[in-house]
């Protein structure tokens, strides 16, 4: 009999055991099905961006938007944006002006403006070397950029730069003996990479 208690007992356990696994498995499968939504979403959005026919779009829109815009160079650093809006108002409607910063807030010296016309670009680039706060301004018409497209020159080459060789231990003793130079030296010039 006692045996059976524990068989009945048991019994009852594994019910009540299979019934919080199928309950926690329910829960489990729900979370899964919410996480596979919103990776979904989520690869919808990023598939917009990824997308080649809104690539081309966006481009296209940066281009047209950067054929209105015109970069001003010495820009003083406590110049405001409505300062340069209105050294740059005779031209034509200004849409925005956007004033760089570094990292920590501070004005880099230069500054976009952009123009609601495309021929306000002409007017503007005429206020090249015009003054703003008593500093000579230079404004030239943006250009796009074309990411991936980096515009650099090739290194050239140092002649003074000796070629790198293997790691040498140091002589301990003098190479040439007493009294002797080397024939040909180098030009010696500070290296500190060599």
């Amino acid at each position: 009999m006692e045996g059976e208690d524990v068989d009945m007992a048991a019994g009852e356990s594994t019910e009540a055991d299979l019934d919080d696994m199928k309950r926690r498995l329910e829960e489990m499968e729900e979370e899964a099905a919410a996480l596979r939504e919103m990776q979904a979403k989520v690869e919808k959005e990023m598939g917009s961006v990824q997308d080649p026919a809104a690539a081309a779009t966006s481009q296209a829109n940066r281009e047209e938007v950067d054929s209105r815009s015109v970069f001003v160079g010495n820009v003083d650093y406590s110049c405001t944006p409505e300062e340069v809006q209105q050294h740059f108002q005779s031209c034509g409607t200004v849409n925005r002006v956007t004033i760089r910063t570094d990292k920590y807030g501070q004005p880099k010296g230069y500054a976009y403006v952009e123009f609601l016309e495309a021929e306000a670009v002409q007017e503007a680039l005429l206020l090249n070397e015009s003054e703003l706060r008593g500093r000579q301004l230079k404004v030239t018409a943006k250009r796009t950029n074309i990411p991936g497209m980096k515009q650099c020159r090739p290194r050239r080459s140092n002649p003074f730069m000796r070629p790198r060789s293997p790691f040498m231990a140091p002589y301990f003793f003098a190479p040439y003996g007493y009294g002797k130079v080397p024939r040909l030296r180098m030009a010696t010039r500070y290296n500190p990479y060599y």
